[in-house]
């Protein structure tokens, strides 16, 4: 670094995101990447004539977006939120929400943003250990006297808990907001949306990089109360006031409105997760349940960072961290039956040397 980085920042451990390596031909499993392209609809949105107009601005409001969200979810446009990503979503909560009297908290096993902006803005934080078996105790969270982020499924485990235990931690946290990131909640499990009617301490946030193929679009979006959602937009346009491009938000209208193609693939990716799963419990791996679009599972055989290791050297990636809570590990992305049966041989090979 520089000497001219403010000293504030001097310590701040970056975010790391998956890698994206060059030197080969890989099977991506690290990222939770959709196999699946865009609908075709998406496709024709992003048209000749779409692209001509790239000279002018695109709507601050995203007014077009909104509704076909607001549609889609029966909510109103008053309870929808853009953002360029889930990432500056969740940047816009930490900056809008808490300070050092409205501090944050957070399960302690759990995307790996959440301390990072806590830290960039010197934000007050507590990270809730898990339980056994990295589960989610909602009782943790319940009255807690800060506000809250949970991702439901939770990552990089993929368990989730219910929307009655998210509805007893939001209304024993009236005076905070809680945000549930649904990042994952379109492979098998049930959104909390439907609670935002009851409660204006709610911020559920969804992500078009995952189920809805879009991850190269850079779009995530947040349903609240009306008061909540104004909030955000005063940072917003306090910050970066165009913040979704034209070509997104045109493929983003275009993949509301294809939602059973999505939901074809997304019944595809949990029925390979399924596959993978029981082949891996045949190798004797240790794999948790998961309702997301990956599997975090481990082996008694070979540790998670060999494991990594020697599949990348063999054109396959996977996702390992070194943090001793969860080193025996790795998240596995759920891609294409393909892909998957790949990433099965080549674990059996690995298997087969360490004996």
């Amino acid at each position: 670094m520089s000497k001219f980085l403010s000293a504030r920042f001097s310590g701040l451990e970056a975010y790391v995101p998956g890698e994206q390596p060059q030197d080969m031909q890989y099977v991506k499993l690290n990222t939770n990447e959709s196999p699946f392209p865009p609908a075709p609809a998406v496709l024709e949105a992003v048209s000749a004539a779409e692209v001509s107009r790239l000279n002018l601005y695109p709507d601050p409001e995203g007014r077009a977006l909104r509704e076909a969200l607001a549609r889609h979810y029966e909510v109103k446009v008053e309870n929808v939120f853009l953002a360029n990503g889930s990432d500056e979503l969740l940047n816009f909560f930490f900056m809008t929400f808490c300070d050092e009297e409205r501090p944050v908290a957070f399960p302690e096993v759990s995307y790996g943003f959440y301390p990072v902006y806590a830290n960039l803005y010197r934000l007050p934080f507590r990270a809730v250990p898990l339980r056994a078996e990295f589960r989610l105790e909602p009782e943790d969270y319940c009255g807690i006297g800060s506000n809250i982020v949970i991702a439901n499924p939770n990552a990089p485990t993929g368990r989730i808990i219910g929307v009655n235990e998210i509805e007893r931690i939001v209304r024993s946290n009236s005076d905070h907001v809680v945000l549930i990131d649904e990042a994952y909640i379109d492979f098998g499990g049930e959104s909390c949306l439907p609670l935002v009617e009851k409660y204006d301490n709610l911020l559920v946030c969804q992500t078009f990089s995952k189920f809805r193929s879009l991850a190269g679009g850079r779009l995530g979006f947040a349903i609240g109360s009306p008061a909540l959602i104004e909030d955000l937009d005063i940072i917003k346009y306090s910050t970066n006031s165009y913040n979704i491009n034209r070509l997104t938000m045109a493929a983003a209208v275009a993949t509301v409105e294809s939602d059973e193609y999505y939901r074809e693939n997304s019944r595809i990716i949990q029925s390979n997760r399924a596959y993978t799963v029981e082949a891996l419990e045949k190798l004797g791996f240790e794999t948790l349940p998961s309702m997301a679009n990956f599997i975090f599972t481990r082996s008694s055989r070979v540790d998670g960072g060999r494991l990594y290791r020697t599949l990348k050297a063999r054109g396959v990636l996977v996702r390992h961290w070194d943090k001793p809570s969860i080193a025996d590990w790795c998240r596995v992305t759920i891609g294409s039956r393909e892909q998957m049966d790949v990433f099965l041989a080549k674990v059996r090979e690995i298997l087969e040397e360490v004996g």
